[in-house]
């Protein structure tokens, strides 16, 4: 899409379709001489988003910058403004991210604060970049990006004294991971980025020191470090083994795939586009009626379809979709969508509410039974019925309390204990009713684990993560 089409050759090909090419803040009208709806129709590449994570600082909005710049994205002139501007701050090495990083708050701070967006195509695959913040004031943001994410690309700095920073108690790292593979990120790309550094000049014993601490750690998040999680090293600033493989004379020892291969082989998650349609909100404008923002989890939409916006119960039209700029008659899941509807005033649509099928419609509940692990990264923390923490399922941010405690589980066996539990500690495993104000929108985890899994936040901490295990049965009628 934008514009670009195979655009990791070395150069734009001509592109037989009319579309809007994006270029930071600029929109380049292409002549409309056939109806752009058929763009989308021959395009039968899969589309993933990847997420960008990992601590403040290890390279992210760079890597996502260099990326646009290496399929074409981005044009010279644009990187040489940048160059420029960062040069201006006494930023120089922050060039690349300003691609990612386009409000002035992020520019002056050198932090990403919102969820960056960017797209850019290779051979098989059109994906979308959601580039989060690493700062821990942002993990709220981080965490609207993980949840709309099909791949993680975990960002981690080779410099002396960064990669120990992030990955240790309290850096963002191990949080990130955490989240991530609660929010139902599968798969792992661990990038081990700023080897080009003076402390690390491509090093394997670095390289390896890194891999080696990484690997228990992902083990112990849940993730199958032989089948889901690979490990690669790059220059971010530079570009080095990101759209080529790694120069023997720069690195001997290195003789795996680049970024570009490692991204275009990573399997998706699988997707069901037949299911009932379910589409969790995360924005709403004006735009010649009310437009919603979201990613669809299951089914498919087309235009001119009659679908309900949940929970308030809202009888909606689909008047027109888009993926990126691009109008589309009909999208499945996995896509990023703005969905035109008529029937509801944009006042009247919360992020969190869910766009669905009105012969299936998703459940609003105010309480659920739901499976918890606190994490072991808080110190001594005791918890007991009547806590209270931030709820963040899908793009649903609600307060919540975990009205009773139901039984313990055995993390050995993973079965019920049986004693009666009245409080358990930190890394212990609980089933539990848990309740919300206000009514939301959830699944359970067996049926749609996009929607039925989250984590519980308190004071800008992650304090536990969870899946919805059972709904009560007045929320399904």
């Amino acid at each position: 899409m934008d514009g670009v089409d195979e655009g990791w050759k070395g150069e734009v090909a001509p592109n037989p379709h009319p579309v809007q090419v994006e270029q930071k803040g600029k929109e380049i009208a292409v002549p409309e001489e056939h109806d752009s709806m058929d763009v989308m129709e021959e395009d039968n590449k899969r589309h993933l988003n990847v997420v960008f994570i990992g601590h403040v600082d290890a390279g992210k909005s760079t890597i996502g910058g260099q990326i646009l710049f290496l399929s074409n994205q981005v044009d010279d002139r644009t990187i040489q403004k940048y160059e420029k501007e960062a040069k201006d701050k006494s930023r120089e090495s922050w060039y690349m991210a300003y691609i990612m990083d386009t409000n002035e708050e992020e520019r002056v701070k050198g932090i990403t604060v919102e969820v960056g967006r960017a797209h850019f195509e290779t051979e098989t695959t059109r994906f979308t970049i959601l580039d989060a913040p690493g700062h821990k004031s942002y993990v709220p943001n981080m965490i609207s990006g993980a949840s709309q994410a099909d791949i993680g690309v975990l960002v981690i700095s080779a410099r002396k004294g960064e990669f120990e920073t992030g990955y240790e108690k309290g850096g963002q790292t191990r949080e990130h991971v955490q989240l991530a593979k609660t929010l139902g990120v599968s798969k792992l790309l661990v990038v081990v980025n700023k080897m080009d550094d003076p402390t690390v000049n491509w090093s394997k014993e670095r390289y390896d020191e890194i891999e080696s601490k990484m690997i228990p750690f992902l083990k112990s998040s849940g993730y199958n470090v032989k089948k889901d999680v690979q490990f690669l090293p790059i220059s971010g600033l530079l570009g080095v083994n990101m759209k080529t493989k790694l120069d023997r004379n720069i690195c001997p020892w290195w003789n795996g795939s680049c970024l570009f291969e490692a991204l275009d082989a990573i399997e998706g998650p699988p997707r069901d586009p037949k299911g009932p349609f379910r589409m969790p909100i995360i924005d709403k404008f004006k735009d010649m009626g009310t437009v919603v923002m979201g990613k669809v989890e299951s089914g498919s939409i087309c235009e001119s379809e009659s679908l309900i916006v949940m929970p308030n119960k809202a009888s909606v039209k689909v008047l027109a979709i888009f993926i990126d700029d691009n109008r589309v008659k009909r999208a499945g899941p996995g896509e990023n969508l703005r969905v035109r509807l008529s029937g509801i005033e944009e006042e009247d649509i919360l992020s969190g509410f869910v766009l669905s099928s009105i012969a299936k419609p998703i459940v609003a509940v105010t309480e659920f039974i739901a499976q918890l692990v606190f994490l072991e990264s808080l110190d001594n923390a005791i918890f007991t019925a009547g806590y209270k923490a931030v709820l963040h399922i899908h793009s649903v941010v609600e307060e919540c309390e975990i009205v009773e405690l139901l039984q313990q589980i055995d993390p050995k066996t993973r079965k019920p204990m049986k004693k009666k539990v009245l409080f358990v500690k930190n890394g212990a495993i609980v089933v539990c009713r848990i309740q919300v104000n206000n009514l939301i929108c959830i699944e359970k985890f067996s049926d749609f684990a996009q929607l039925g899994r989250f984590t519980l936040r308190t004071e800008g901490k992650t304090v536990a993560v969870g899946k919805v295990t059972d709904l009560p049965s007045i929320g399904r009628a």
